[in-house]
C-alpha cells in the first residue's frame, strides 16, 4: 500500500517539479501527503470562482470585495461552516493552488440541473432529471496561497495555518465558527456564559443555553419578550428582547432569606 501510495504521489509531482524550482522533492511529497484529500470547514463565504482566487499567505488577507462580487454573479463554493475537500494540488514559482471540491466544474453533475417535459408528445411541466437536486448548490473553486517569493522550505502545517482566516483545518463545529466572527466583547461575553445589551438571540442560546421559561408583554408600544434563567432559591437572570435584541440584563436573588447578593453593598 505505501509503495501504491507514494508512486500516486510521483505521478501527481512528476509535471509539476521545473515550475516551483525551490522547493525540494521532499517538500512536494510532504505538502502533498498532507493537503491532498484533506477537510476544512470555511469560515467565510467562499465563492464559486472560474479564475483562482488568490490569498496573500504573507498577510493572510484576500480581496474581500472581489470574492463577494464573484459569490453574487456565481454563487458560493462554500458558506460559512461549510465542509470542503482539496481535491488537486498545483505548484508554481511563488504560490500553492488548491482545488476545492472539483473546480469550478465541480461540486455538482451538469444534468442535475435538466429538466424534461412530462405528459404525452412532450407536453406539461418539466420535471428534474434529479429531482433532489439544488441548481444553487455550492460546487467548487481554487484558492492560490499567494508567497510573493519563490517557495522553499513550506510544510503542510504552515499552510494549513496560513489559511486559517478562510479555511479551519481543525473541523471546529459551524457554532465555534460563527463565534469566532464576532466582535471580542461578545465572545468573551459567551465565553463567560453571560449575556449582554446588543446580543441576539442566537449569541444569548451560544452564552447561556436555553431559558428556563420565556415570558412576552407590551410596554410603551414595544413588544418585549424575557427569557428567565435560574430557579428560587438562587439567582435569576431576566434577558429582555426587543425584537432580536438584547435591550436589558437583569438579575436578581430569589427566596434566599437574609441572604444578599454579595457584589452588592
Amino acid at each position: 500500500m505505501r509503495a501504491f501510495t507514494s508512486i500516486a504521489i510521483l505521478s501527481l509531482l512528476a509535471p509539476l517539479a521545473p515550475a516551483a524550482d525551490k522547493l525540494s522533492f521532499d517538500d512536494r511529497v510532504e505538502l502533498t501527503r498532507g493537503l491532498m484529500a484533506e477537510y476544512a470547514n470555511a469560515k467565510v463565504l467562499i465563492p464559486r470562482s472560474k479564475k483562482v482566487l488568490e490569498f496573500d499567505a504573507g498577510t493572510g488577507s484576500f480581496d474581500k470585495k472581489a470574492w463577494s462580487d464573484i459569490a453574487k454573479e456565481s454563487g458560493p463554493a462554500a458558506r460559512t461552516g461549510d465542509t470542503i475537500q482539496i481535491t488537486k494540488i498545483d505548484f508554481a514559482e511563488d504560490r500553492i493552488v488548491l482545488q476545492l471540491n472539483g473546480g469550478y466544474k465541480g461540486g455538482r453533475h451538469w444534468y442535475d440541473s435538466v429538466a424534461v417535459s412530462g405528459g404525452v408528445g412532450g407536453t406539461g411541466t418539466p420535471v428534474p432529471v434529479n429531482p433532489n437536486s439544488d441548481v444553487n448548490a455550492p460546487g467548487g473553486t481554487s484558492i492560490a496561497v499567494v508567497f510573493h517569493k519563490p517557495l522553499e522550505g513550506i510544510k503542510s502545517a504552515d499552510v494549513k495555518k496560513m489559511l486559517a482566516p478562510v479555511l479551519d483545518f481543525d473541523r471546529h463545529s459551524v457554532t465555534q465558527i460563527y463565534a469566532e466572527t464576532l466582535p471580542p466583547e461578545t465572545q468573551k461575553a459567551i465565553k463567560e456564559k453571560r449575556a449582554m445589551v446588543g446580543m441576539d438571540h442566537e449569541q444569548v442560546l451560544m452564552a447561556m443555553g436555553h431559558p428556563v421559561t420565556k415570558v412576552r408583554e407590551t410596554k410603551d408600544g414595544m413588544e418585549l419578550e424575557d427569557w428567565i434563567y435560574g430557579q428560587a432559591p438562587g439567582k435569576i437572570t431576566f434577558v429582555t428582547f426587543n425584537g432580536d435584541k438584547v435591550i436589558k440584563v437583569k438579575e436578581d436573588y430569589a427566596g434566599l432569606g437574609t441572604q444578599v447578593d454579595p457584589t452588592k453593598k
